[in-house]
């Protein structure tokens, strides 16, 4: 029997021309105005033009502010929520979220999220998904948003995100020593930054 064409999923857009000309002419903006090494327009050139999908394109330039009006002039649909039993692997699809959010526990055995957060941002608890040796990972591209994130006792908090006129807040009770796992803070932002704090049950 001869295999079925792959089919893309219905939850994704495929990026057209025009989608990868707007996000070169955002590119070439930005080196212009000296925010990128002639390195890091080259790999942005690369990611752009071998990107398939809409949702792809815009973590690329979500950190630039020439980016902001195409990540405003798209309307671009969130992908639809899936659920798997758990544990969950620890990849999963970009969520969007413009100008919105909402509150949401992640499951057992969820260690990583990734969502492009524009003028928005979701509440987000990781209690059941910490335990002793466990690491999470919450990647987020954001501009002018971010998330609020509860964590339980014990978690230790590390902030890897880069960006501009940025911050990630982690208040004092939700800084734990590492006995009950670790949550890891990555992504790009401009003018945003997430806020963490201890989960009430804690």
């Amino acid at each position: 029997m001869s295999p079925q064409p792959l089919v893309p999923e219905p939850s994704r857009m495929r990026a057209g021309d025009a989608d990868r000309d707007a996000i070169l002419s955002v590119i070439q903006d930005a080196f212009a105005n000296g925010r990128l090494s002639t390195a890091e327009v080259s790999e942005r050139q690369e990611r752009a033009l071998t990107s398939v999908y809409t949702d792809e394109l815009l973590p690329i330039v979500v950190d630039l502010p020439e980016g902001q009006a195409v990540a405003a002039r798209w309307g671009v649909p969130a992908p639809q929520q899936r659920f798997a039993a758990s544990p969950v692997p620890d990849t999963g699809d970009t969520r969007f979220v413009v100008m919105s959010g909402r509150d949401y526990a992640l499951r057992p055995g969820e260690t990583w999220v990734r969502n492009v957060v524009i003028m928005g941002g979701d509440t987000i608890d990781t209690t059941p998904a910490f335990g002793p040796g466990v690491t999470v990972t919450i990647h987020a591209d954001m501009v002018m948003g971010g998330h609020t994130i509860r964590v339980p006792a014990g978690v230790q908090v590390l902030d890897e995100c880069q960006g501009i006129m940025n911050g990630n807040t982690i208040t004092k009770n939700a800084r734990g020593d590492g006995s009950n796992g670790t949550l890891v803070l990555t992504g790009t932002a401009f003018m945003a930054g997430h806020t963490v704090k201890l989960a009430k049950r804690s």
